[in-house]
This record gives structure tokens, sequence and C-alpha cells, in this order.
């Protein structure tokens, strides 16, 4: 049986390990981090294209019982004026980051899927016909294959590709917060996103009360941005978001980082998935969605395509103008040009949303 070294046990490798499972191989997970992973205080959403891809693996379940839905984005200016309301696409998840991580995770052992832990990626190399991953523990993997899921600053694609850009800087910064403050109006049923004078803000109240939400702003100095940074940027608009952020004790933050292109998705035994071969800026949300297609969409190739460069080469063939073309679009909704421009209407996002994946469709 087939013997597949997944690097890094986020969204896209734990996902990618039921998808290689369900395809008839033997998946083994090495993460880097001793328990979880980086910038575990964001929430997301996956949205119904990412919820599709899980439930071709039969993952979806968990996820659903884990998250809470929301019907509409409704779209405000910094007068707090509506100026839009989409319906959201039926199927749509939110959920804390480490809850999904946590989720996924114990889906992989359900499946009795091996995941090791502390495992960073330090080296890999072809020897005697099969990939050995060293790690920075001094152990190392064989296996037949290595899959990259690395994320953003990935390991795998410097290796892959020496000559690969480092990721770019969107130029913003990026808060993410939770209150139980009442003084404000709660948003249960809606995402309320804010193109506010100087800083982009979104809410919404999960089903205990609790307000959700996130901030985008220029760039900030990460070693002193604080809560009063993003009050201060938020106050001169006619919106709840300078009150929500005040009533915030704990506010995580961090840069938004974009990989817009990647020259070689992979060599002859070794492949990319999700940040680690495309990370989109936050603005338009398909982050974790679309490296959930990738996980399914590359086992599903190397199910039906012989021998695994020809594999490689179909799934990347598969993948890669859609999520360049994501990639592109949420920068642009992201810049500082486009950040109050008016928003997306329903219908230019159906090539998002609508996206399905069969399992039992062979791969052409």
């Amino acid at each position: 049986m087939t013997k597949a070294l997944i690097i890094g046990g986020g969204i896209a490798g734990a996902v990618t390990g039921m998808a290689l499972r369900r395809a008839g191989m033997t998946p083994v997970i090495y993460e880097a981090y001793a328990t979880g992973a980086d910038d575990i205080g964001a929430f997301l959403t996956i949205m119904r294209n990412g919820m599709n891809a899980l439930e071709a693996v039969g993952a979806h379940q968990p996820v659903i019982d884990a998250g809470f839905p929301a019907t509409n984005v409704e779209f405000l200016d910094k007068s707090g004026t509506r100026i839009h309301l989409n319906p959201m696409r039926s199927g749509a998840r939110t959920l804390k980051r480490s809850v999904l991580y946590r989720v996924l995770h114990d889906e992989v052992a359900r499946r009795g899927i091996e995941l090791h832990h502390g495992k960073r990626l330090v080296s890999a190399s072809v020897v005697d016909g099969r990939v050995r991953a060293g790690f920075d523990d001094g152990t190392s993997a064989d296996g037949d294959l290595l899959v990259g899921a690395d994320g953003i600053h990935s390991t795998t694609r410097s290796i892959i590709d020496p000559s690969a850009p480092a990721p770019r800087f969107t130029g913003l910064t990026i808060a993410y917060g939770y209150t139980r403050a009442t003084s404000f109006p709660l948003s249960a049923d809606a995402y309320r996103m804010i193109s506010g004078g100087r800083a982009f803000f979104g809410y919404t109240t999960a089903p205990d009360g609790e307000t959700w939400w996130f901030s985008r702003a220029p760039e900030l100095d990460l070693a002193t941005a604080n809560r009063q940074d993003f009050v201060d940027l938020l106050a001169d608009d006619n919106t709840p978001a300078a009150q929500i952020v005040r009533s915030t004790d704990d506010l995580f933050i961090t840069n938004a980082y974009d990989v817009p292109e990647t020259r070689l998705w992979h060599n002859d035994s070794m492949v990319l998935v999700g940040d680690a071969a495309h990370a989109a800026s936050p603005a338009a949300g398909q982050g974790a969605s679309m490296a959930l297609e990738d996980s399914v969409i590359l086992a599903k190739c190397l199910r039906d395509i012989t021998p695994v460069p020809a594999a490689f080469e179909r799934y990347t063939a598969i993948r890669r103008d859609r999520v360049e073309r994501l990639v592109a679009e949420s920068a642009a909704l992201g810049s500082g040009a486009n950040r109050r421009a008016a928003p997306p209407k329903p219908e230019e996002r159906h090539w998002l949303y609508d996206h399905a994946i069969d399992w039992a469709a062979p791969v052409a």
C-alpha cells in the first residue's frame, strides 16, 4: 500500500490524510507544533464549497456539529447605512480555528490515521527510490510520496523550488476578538461587514451570545499594536465597531500574507496543497475551503492516475487556474483602493461557492 508522508497537521493536512486513506493509501501526518498550531485565536468560515469537499470524504458532520450557520452577509458603510445584503450560500459553517483543529484531529484518530506532533520538517530528498523527510528533532521518515501541507511559510515549497518567492505581505494587519457585551446591536443571523473610513470591520454573534469580530487595517507595528489602535481607527465611524473592540479583553493580532503564484507545485515525489501552494488574503474568506478542495482533488488524482508524477501534474492542472483567480480577487478586495468599493454581487461568486466534488467520479 502506498505510504504518504503529510507535512503539516492543520486543515489541509488532516483532510488530505482522510482523503488519501479513502483512496486506499496509508497516510502519516507530521505536525510541527507540540499540541496545536499557529493563529489559534482566529475564527473562520468553511464556505459551501469547502463543506462539499468535506462531505466528499465523509468528514462534514463533525464540522456541522461544531460550528454555526449564518443566513446573510450585510454590508454597511461608515455611517452605518446598509449598502447591500447578500444571502449566504447554504451550508457554510463558522467556528474557531482551534475547534476546527480539534474536530479534524479527532476524526483523523477515529479513522486510525497516525498523527505525530513536534515534527518540524527541515529536509526532504529521495533515497533509494523513496522520499525521506528529516525533522528538527533528528528523526526521519520514509514514504512513497510527500504532501506539503505546511502552510504559507512552507518548507516543502522551498525544497521543491529553492527559488520560490517568499510570501508577499499584503499591507494589512488583522485583529480577531470575542466579546460577551450586549451594549450594541447583536447579529445572530448575519455577518455584518462594515467598510469604515480607516479600517474594515466584520462581526457576527454566535448562538451562545458571544460576538465574534475581525478587523483589517493598514499595516501596524506588530510589536506594539494593541486594542486602542483598532479603537482609534474605527472611532470616527457611526457604527458599533469601536464599541465592540473596546468591550473586548483579549485581541489576536497578526499580519496578512499571500502567495499569488507558485511556479512549481510538485516534483516527481513531492506536492503542495493549501496555503503551501496558494495562500490568499483573508478578504474573500476562502483559504480553508480552497485547501479542502485541494486535499480531495489530490487524493482522487492519486487514486485514478499513475504514475505519481502524472497524478501530481493532473492535480495541478485542475487546481491552478481556480485558486490563482481566487488569490487575485481576494487581494483586490482587501486593497486600499477597493476596501470601500461595492461588495461582489451573489451571482459573481457562484464560481466559488457552487464548486462540487463527486468522489465517485473518475478523474479523466
